[in-house]
């Protein structure tokens, strides 16, 4: 593979000549594509994609519109817009070279790619929280199940492990509360009632085991090229909390497991986190400032994180001081918002003597945009107009049967494609409810077999008049021995186990115990 250190990204629009490219020493110093829908953003993200693993960096890319896939397929001159990018190309200097590109398709439903799960215990107690749109009391309430699994030794891999842990604690709600604070029987029904919302939404599917190993994301081909890994997200995005929350966790994990490697040659991964406003959409500040501390520390883990989204505005100010590499394709201002979300956006840039950023970011046309790459010693570098390179893909998504082949013959095929359910919080819980029923069970025939017993007595002693019957013993129902059976079970174990918490991801971690 051909050593380089900058992907080219474009040349000069409107008469200006200058080459813009982006140094891949800098490329784990995150960046910003961002425009109005139809102004060339997918273009973009494909281009610097494809200059990513060109140049062996691994990239994670969720594919919203379902045409991303065209990376695992050459362009030709057949394809569609190809007179179009000939044009650019010979406009800006740009010879052509068509190629594919190595991809690795993921989805979480395992339709359109292989599996992608993580297990409820990895994303932890306040990513879920914050899937399942939890006030701070059913959130507390989930903090206390994630505790209780550790200190009792229950794995929660699945949906149905966290629910069969809830139905726990309502049953004994009263000795949890006695430990851990009040846990209310509305929390836990709201709890389950958000759990259900989710499976509904095939939520279920991505907890569970085979969980994703990331090491699986940072592969490179035999040529050295970085493996392209798309996650299907078209329907996904039906379901937007999902997904935002999905991403947020990997990114965590990611920062989570990579060691320190301070400024390499170029990123280990680089993410591209489309559709970002999602992730601060009605966002906590708890957790907004959160995702701000994971995107500033994530660099010196080599991970580069790129947000695309409309308009710049809908990434906190915090996190966007932190986004050294910019295209901004054309915003439309039709609004005063709009205005002045425009006049924003060209305030962050380094100022052009040439032309005016304000105007130039309203007038760009589709595949032009302003830019600024990190130059030499991470200075910003001055805006330019830029139209964006063709790729050398395919523009589009790719023929089914051409997909089926690549997952097929992916490094990861037959991994993840079968789920494995071991032995976990549910059917460690089902267990004890059924040792309990069974133990219900024994006492409720030996207080049978007495009471008899004391019946026969009496009648044989019935006509005694120097003998006493003996006072019947009393005998409770089923369902309360196996519920005084249970909690005095449980009771015990809190008495005497102090088990040892698990460790968590970095949303874990960071946002510490509740």
């Amino acid at each position: 593979m051909e050593q380089v250190d900058s992907i080219f990204v474009g040349g000069g629009g409107e008469g200006y000549t200058l080459p813009q490219s982006l140094l891949l020493r800098y490329g784990n110093r995150h960046g910003l594509i961002a425009g109005a829908t139809g102004t060339g953003k997918t273009v973009t993200l494909q281009v610097l994609a494809e200059g990513f693993s060109a140049a062996g960096v691994p990239v994670f890319m969720a594919d919203v519109k379902g045409d991303l896939s065209g990376l695992g397929a050459a362009g030709s001159e057949s394809q569609k817009l190809h007179e179009a990018f000939t044009k650019r190309a010979a406009t800006i200097g740009y010879q052509i070279a068509y190629r594919a590109f190595p991809v690795v398709f993921w989805d979480i439903w395992g339709k359109a790619g292989h599996p992608i799960r993580a297990t409820v215990a990895e994303m932890g107690p306040l990513l879920l929280s914050r899937m399942l749109q939890l006030t701070d009391a059913q959130e507390g309430v989930l903090n206390v199940a994630f505790r209780l699994a550790d200190e009792e030794r229950l794995p929660l891999l699945d949906l149905k492990d966290l629910q069969a842990l809830l139905v726990f604690i309502g049953e004994n709600s009263e000795q949890i509360s006695t430990r851990y604070g009040l846990v209310a029987t509305a929390s836990i029904g709201a709890i389950q009632r958000q759990l259900l919302v989710l499976e509904n939404e095939g939520g279920a599917d991505m907890f569970g085991e085979p969980a994703l190993e990331l090491s699986d994301l940072m592969r490179t081909d035999a040529s050295g090229a970085g493996c392209v890994n798309i996650l299907a997200a078209d329907r996904l995005m039906n379901a937007p909390r999902l997904y935002a929350t999905f991403l947020l966790w990997l990114l965590s994990e990611l920062f989570e497991v990579l060691p320190e490697v301070g400024d390499p040659d170029k990123p280990k991964l680089v993410f591209f986190f489309d559709e970002a406003h999602l992730l601060f959409t009605d966002a906590p500040r708890a957790l907004v400032q959160k995702v701000e501390q994971v995107a500033r520390l994530i660099r010196s883990k080599g991970v580069g994180v790129y947000f695309i989204t409309q308009n710049p505005a809908d990434v906190p100010e915090n996190i966007l001081g932190q986004l050294g590499n910019r295209v901004q394709h054309a915003l439309r201002a039709f609004t005063a918002k709009d205005q002045k979300d425009l006049k924003m956006a060209s305030e962050t840039y380094r100022p052009n003597p040439r032309f005016a950023i304000e105007d130039a970011i309203r007038d760009v046309g589709t595949g032009e945009a302003v830019t600024s790459f990190l130059e030499a010693k991470g200075i910003p570098g001055i805006a330019e107009r830029t139209l964006v390179r063709p790729p050398s893909s395919q523009l589009g998504p790719i023929d089914p049967a051409l997909r089926a082949s690549l997952v097929a013959g992916s490094p990861v095929a037959g991994k993840y494609d079968v789920l494995v359910d071991r032995d976990s919080a549910y059917e460690r819980l089902r267990a004890k409810s059924e040792a309990a029923a069974k133990e219900a069970d024994l006492q409720a025939q030996e207080d049978a077999r007495k009471a008899e017993a004391d019946r026969e007595f009496a009648n044989a002693r019935r006509y005694d008049g120097n003998a006493t019957a003996p006072k019947p013993r009393a005998s409770g129902s089923r369902s309360d021995s196996i519920g005084m059976t249970l909690a005095k079970s449980f009771a015990r174990q809190l008495g005497t186990r102090s088990g040892q918490a698990v460790v968590r991801g970095i949303l874990g971690s960071l946002f510490g115990k509740r």
